[in-house]
């Protein structure tokens, strides 16, 4: 079959060449006819191909960056909470938030936080910058932030970081913390409780303890 385009590459070349060296006023009326048409529909199809690629490119191009922008948004006055069987743990504001979809995360400027015990603020912190990510629900905060703990205990930190209501919560760098008037304590770590009823102070620790004047 001359005129079949559908047959193996070895016979394809073979017929590429037969149409290069055949003469066409040899040829039948009616082979003439098949021959204009199988090369118009050779033709039509190489034509549809590479404009479907173009197009293609074109869209996942589009796609792509549509999705970028979707992933990536700036809000201002950002609250973030969680709450299980009408009970709060802890509620985070921000004053702006920078959203990344790819990496579910919200990064936070300004941030404010209160986390709670029996639906009672147990701890509130302040602090300069913050992230959430919504896949492993940690929140970390970092640059000057500061921590009031239930009992008139106070600190600061360069890092502090929550994992759940069961973790113990780590704030790390320059540690300092007060305790009303009598107690001033340096260290490089501190570990509180889950409960936030203690704390640990670990590594290069320094304490000083007042006596209370009232």
């Amino acid at each position: 079959m001359p005129y079949c385009f559908l047959q193996k590459k070895s016979t394809s070349k073979l017929f590429c060449a037969n149409i290069c060296g055949m003469d066409f006023r040899q040829l039948s009326k009616k082979k003439r006819v098949y021959l204009l048409i199988m090369l118009a529909l050779t033709g039509v199809l190489l034509w549809a191909f590479v404009t479907a690629k173009i197009i293609t490119h074109d869209f996942k191009r589009q796609m792509n960056n549509s999705k970028q922008v979707q992933q990536e948004a700036v809000v201002k006055g950002v609250i973030l909470t969680e709450t299980k069987n009408d009970q709060k743990y802890w509620e985070v504001y921000g004053d702006t938030g920078h959203w990344n979809g790819e990496n579910g995360e919200a990064q936070l400027d300004g941030v404010l936080a209160n986390f709670y015990k029996d639906n009672k603020v147990s701890m509130s912190l302040k602090s300069s910058k913050g992230t959430y990510n919504s896949e492993t629900k940690v929140i970390t905060l970092y640059e000057d932030t500061f921590i009031a703990i239930d009992g008139g205990i106070t600190l600061n930190a360069d890092k502090l970081t929550y994992v759940n209501s069961s973790e113990p919560i780590v704030a790390e760098g320059h540690i300092k913390v007060r305790k009303d008037n009598t107690l001033v304590s340096t260290a490089d770590k501190i570990v509180i409780s889950p409960d936030y009823s203690d704390f640990k102070i670990i590594g290069h620790t320094v304490s000083k303890v007042y006596e209370d004047k009232k």
